[in-house]
């Protein structure tokens, strides 16, 4: 346990190093004569992590942890947490669950970690899962970890970052009793109409000649809630305005009088001008939290710290000691999330054209029989009616009607009944029409099963079986990177001088 925990003080990644280590002080660490080699190493972790130990291992380190940077700090006070995802890629010829990698912009397969640091940046404890999982999916069960470790989460204030901007998110921690703190994305407002109970800016970071280059001021913003229609999500807000960084604003409307045109260019003595500038705003950095009051300097410099006590000590310690190395590469199949996504929309839509098509059927068929029974009931109708008309005009010269009279008659009846039948004809149209329509939907829906079935036919033959890694071995040999981490830590704060209070690894 000691070589693994020690690896990095001799240069080495992962065990497989071991196979070319020569040097004495692996040994030493493990108070032996001779360090363990390779193939001795490989099997103690391999039956280490198949015996559950990355689960007891994470327990103790959390466990370790809580002793080392909580001794001699009072109890009262809550607890502050900053809690950050970390993505390492895995290059695997099968297919794993992937993620965005943050420092390519790639999107790779690969491993998903959560890690959980103090208001003092020391990494306190972290999981590791597959690639695809959201930061939102991992804050609670590496705060669950850390409370089954025996540290303190009641009522904690957790900083994350935007990743976890997600209202039923930051509404179920809050209902837990524990505070966020984040930031707002830039689609979610739009300017400072977007908030409401603006206060005062006042001075929050100065330059060197002592210029207000960034100011802060209170106010409050209302975040929708996806899952309850209606309601709404209160946030107090630290609205910081950089007065460094200029963006683009609404431009005003224009001047309907003013002429938009260049100045009068052909006239010999014109000289050029500069363009009229864009109009530009500070830019806003909206920090917000669940909190029902706030102090809005204290808000901005909470989360300000985020970066030199988070990210600074991931890449000045955890990443120096190899946190970006992988280890364990054993897979599993698990069911393809995306291909599942796929085809239970395919099926779903298969089941729903399968009852609209027996629908349009019946309606088909009960439409062309109407079509059919009006159609034979106009026909014997117009046939009666001019029948009617016949005798009627038989009588008219029967009576001895002279022969302008009797035409004058004939076409006032003819028009009078062709009205009559046109009204019962254009009927007999529309119910054909809607016959035609309901037809139309059947062979439509029809088509559509065929072309559905073809789809999942080819998602079928297309699809490849996706593989879980098997993060035990990994879990196991992170906890001891973030062990030695706080080992260092530890001495470096105990041992040296204040000049070394931001001293790196690598010192």
């Amino acid at each position: 346990m000691l070589t693994l925990l020690f690896l990095p003080l001799s240069g080495l990644r992962r065990t497989h190093d071991l196979r070319g280590y020569s040097g004495d002080a692996l040994a030493v660490v493990t108070g032996r004569h001779r360090a363990y080699g390779y193939c001795h190493t490989e099997r103690f972790l391999s039956q280490f992590a198949k015996a559950e130990g990355a689960e007891a291992l994470t327990t103790a380190l959390g466990s370790w942890t809580t002793h080392l940077w909580e001794e001699g700090l009072q109890e009262e006070a809550a607890p502050c947490f900053y809690i950050d995802g970390h993505r390492k890629p895995v290059y695997a010829d099968g297919l794993i669950p992937r993620g965005l990698i943050g420092r390519t912009g790639k999107i790779l397969g690969g491993r998903a970690l959560a890690l959980l640091h103090d208001e003092q940046g020391h990494p306190r404890l972290l999981t590791t899962s597959r690639g695809d999982q959201h930061l939102t999916l991992g804050l609670p069960q590496v705060l669950a970890g850390y409370e089954q470790a025996g540290g303190k989460t009641t009522q904690a204030r957790i900083i994350v970052d935007r990743e976890g901007m997600a209202a039923p998110f930051l509404r179920d921690l809050a209902e837990a009793g524990h505070t966020i703190v984040t930031l707002l994305k830039t689609n979610q407002y739009e300017g400072l109409t977007s908030f409401t109970e603006v206060g005062e800016f006042v001075p929050l970071v100065h330059d060197r000649k002592g210029q207000v280059v960034r100011e802060v001021a209170q106010a409050c913003f209302t975040l929708p809630l996806p899952d309850q229609k209606d309601q709404l999500l209160p946030l107090q807000v630290a609205l910081i305005r950089d007065l460094r960084r200029q963006v683009p604003c609404t431009p005003p409307q224009a001047d309907p009088h003013e002429d938009p045109g260049l100045p009068p260019w052909w006239r010999e003595n014109w000289q050029a001008e500069p363009t009229k500038a864009e109009p530009t705003t500070a830019k806003l950095i909206p920090i917000v939290t669940t909190a029902s009051h706030i102090d809005a300097v204290e808000l901005a410099q909470t989360y300000i710290r985020r970066w030199p006590l988070q990210e600074n000590v991931m890449r000045d310690y955890l990443l120096p000691l190899g946190l970006d190395t992988n280890h364990g590469y054993s897979k599993t199949p698990v069911p393809n999330s995306e291909v599942s996504k796929k085809r239970a929309a395919l099926e779903k839509r298969l089941g729903d054209i399968q009852q609209w098509a027996v629908k349009a059927k019946e309606r088909s068929s009960k439409a062309s029989l109407r079509y059919t029974r009006l159609r034979k009931e106009t026909k014997a109708k117009g046939e009666e009616r001019y029948r009617v008309l016949d005798e009627q005009l038989q009588k008219l010269q029967a009576q001895g009607v002279t022969p302008g009279p009797w035409k004058a008659e004939r076409n006032r009846l003819q028009a009078e009944a062709e009205r009559e039948m046109q009204e019962l004809w254009q009927r007999v149209s529309r119910v054909l029409e809607t016959s035609n329509k309901e037809f139309a939907k059947w062979e439509g829906d029809c088509r559509e099963q065929g072309d559905l079935l073809r789809a999942l036919e080819d998602l079928a033959a297309q699809e490849r079986t996706m593989y879980e890694l098997d993060n035990r071995k990994d879990q196991i040999m992170t906890v001891c990177k973030l062990a030695l981490a706080n080992l260092a830590m530890w001495v470096r704060d105990r041992c040296f001088p204040a000049s070394f209070a931001h001293a790196t690894w690598a010192r």
